[in-house]
């Protein structure tokens, strides 16, 4: 058997970066763009977001509001200023919807054309596998409450969980979820219901069928491993270069569907083998995978973001041990509550920990670190624009550092001397 080709590392990272969707043409000061981003005086419109969403696969969905809420980071980290209303119209806006909730990489935004090849896994989910534990002894225990339940979507949808007729009362562990939450959940985990759409950040359930476009209900079932291959193969083309953890992590593969797969893949010339310098498991390089010589990258990172979700890759790529410390004590967080990893070119040059002060319009860091071997007045100057170009998104005046940290003087000095220039 012929040697797999190798990769240096700096090689590897330039490809991971570009399949992202950072890699620019040059070096220009902002936003890295993607290639189908438009030219900087027009607006970006729906097709772009489309096509981004496309490229990633699907954008993972979070909870937390402190800045804003994660989903809506990636895009402007890659597109820059946008209208968060267009990703909700795709994700929300009737039956001509192109994004669907569902289980990809935890809860997520998924391409609507891809609905059929997670059916695997709804069906599993019916059957009490692949899902928690207390959810499937639930299913299993309570089936004629949550065929009620069902019934009553069907009759009623779309409906949240709050507004069942037999909710319940919400219960200790299971993040206080009542029976009817637990039972929507589960259907939603099966398939047998969708998120129509979302009230603040509730979920509304509703049948699939008065959600998804008929030609997608309509589109056959491919059979399990088909339908794995072709998540492992957006997985690759998202990564650019992966190794079989990082493959499986993407759509939350278990360890022996991937496997077998991957080596299918393999087989087929779909991957191809490949050694990067420095990592210890073997990886596989996406067929059509761009390989520049260069990245031009800006970009303020969701910790949620497809390019550093996973944690171990992340810590490959860049040599950057990054951990969410929201449910770490406050006075044992070490660079702080809601922390976004600064993308500048090649390399992850900082981290600040950041938050929206709607009420005083004010986008609050309340930290800034430099990376290691990071030059503080380099990096303070690119990261002070992309704070302003943030904020501006976000509707906020103003920029303001009020936390530690070793980058916070050169970053605060940036910040006003660009406001003395502005």
């Amino acid at each position: 058997m012929p040697r797999p080709d190798t990769l240096s590392l700096r090689e590897a990272r330039r490809i991971a970066i570009a399949a992202q969707g950072f890699a620019a043409p040059s070096a220009e000061a902002g936003t890295a763009p993607l290639e189908a981003r438009p030219v900087e005086a027009r607006p970006v419109e729906a097709h772009h977001v489309r096509k981004l969403v496309g490229r990633l696969g699907l954008v993972q969905i979070d909870s937390v509001n402190v800045l804003v809420r994660s989903h809506y980071l990636p895009l402007f980290s890659r597109l820059g200023a946008y209208e968060a209303g267009l990703l909700d119209r795709l994700a929300y806006g009737g039956r001509k919807r192109r994004l669907f909730e569902y289980w990809g990489h935890e809860a997520s935004l998924i391409p609507v054309e891809q609905q059929p090849l997670f059916r695997w896994r709804m069906a599993r989910a019916e059957r009490g596998d692949g899902i928690y534990g207390g959810l499937a002894r639930f299913a299993a225990e309570r089936r004629p409450y949550i065929e009620s339940v069902l019934a009553e979507v069907a009759a009623r949808g779309p409906l949240g969980a709050s507004e069942l007729s037999e909710a319940g009362r919400g219960a200790g562990g299971w993040w206080g979820w009542s029976d009817g939450k637990r039972a929507v959940e589960f259907l939603f985990w099966a398939g047998l219901v969708t998120t129509a759409g979302r009230r603040g950040f509730e979920r509304l359930y509703d049948l699939p069928e008065r959600v998804l476009p008929a030609a997608v209900l309509a589109t056959p079932t491919p059979d399990e491993a088909e339908a794995q291959r072709a998540l492992l193969r957006i997985a690759a083309r998202a990564h650019g270069v992966a190794t079989e953890r990082d493959l499986r992590d993407y759509h939350r593969l278990a360890p022996a569907d991937a496997r077998a797969r991957i080596a299918e893949l393999v087989e087929a010339g779909d991957l191809s083998p490949v050694a990067v310098e420095g990592w210890a498991k073997p990886a596989y390089l996406a067929p059509d995978a761009r390989r520049p010589r260069k990245i031009a990258a800006r970009a303020l990172l969701s910790p949620f973001d497809s390019l550093i979700w996973e944690r171990q890759r992340t810590e490959r790529l860049f040599g950057l041990r990054f951990r969410l410390e929201i449910y770490t004590p406050a006075e044992k967080r070490e660079h702080g509550y809601y922390v976004l990893p600064f993308l500048m070119d090649e390399r992850i040059a900082a981290r600040v920990d950041l938050k929206s002060d709607r009420k005083a319009g004010a986008l609050l860091v309340q930290a800034a670190h430099a990376e290691p071997d990071s030059a503080h007045g380099p990096v303070a100057d690119a990261l002070a624009v992309e704070l302003r170009r943030l904020a501006g998104w976000l509707g906020l005046g103003r920029v303001a550092v009020v936390g530690a940290g070793d980058l916070a003087p050169a970053l605060a000095d940036a910040l006003a001397a660009s406001v003395e220039v502005g």
